[in-house]
């Protein structure tokens, strides 16, 4: 049996879209992440605004999400995250949040899977497990609950 322990809730602020165009692989943007916070049982901290989610909104409607950014610990800490994953939902919902209006979330599937790294030591445990994301997009940010597969 699989057990899902709460880590923590991230709300990572975002800036407009930078799109590129049409590529061969779908519509690629660039979303900008300017900051934000984590807050839970097992980790908190502030979203460094150093990063970005890199998007392909593919033929089918599905985005490929891959997100890199910074969270700083109150110790100092930092911690460099992946996070992939997929949106998608009915297709006017879809072109709403394209467009940067609010949706909601109970039409959209939006799970990523965050990966970990870091040098501090007390938070070595988040580079040895394997971890799922259940996520929210809203006009200036995106919500992630972020859970420990045990």
């Amino acid at each position: 049996m699989i057990d899902f322990v709460h880590v923590a809730d991230l709300r990572i602020l975002v800036g407009a879209p930078i799109e590129i165009g049409q590529t061969a692989m779908g519509l690629r943007r660039v979303i900008p992440i300017l900051g934000g916070e984590a807050l839970g049982p097992r980790l908190h901290g502030r979203v460094l605004g150093a990063g970005a989610d890199f998007q392909i909104i593919r033929p089918d409607g599905v985005t490929e999400l891959h997100a890199r950014y910074v969270v700083e610990t109150p110790d100092g800490t930092r911690l460099y995250i992946e996070n992939s994953g997929l949106r998608h939902g009915p297709a006017e919902a879809m072109e709403r949040l394209r467009r940067g209006e609010p949706v909601d979330p109970a039409l959209i599937y939006f799970r990523t899977v965050p990966r970990f790294e870091t040098a501090g030591e007390s938070h070595l445990w988040l580079t040895r497990h394997i971890f799922v994301g259940d996520g929210v997009r809203h006009p200036d940010r995106v919500e992630l609950a972020v859970y420990q597969i045990k």
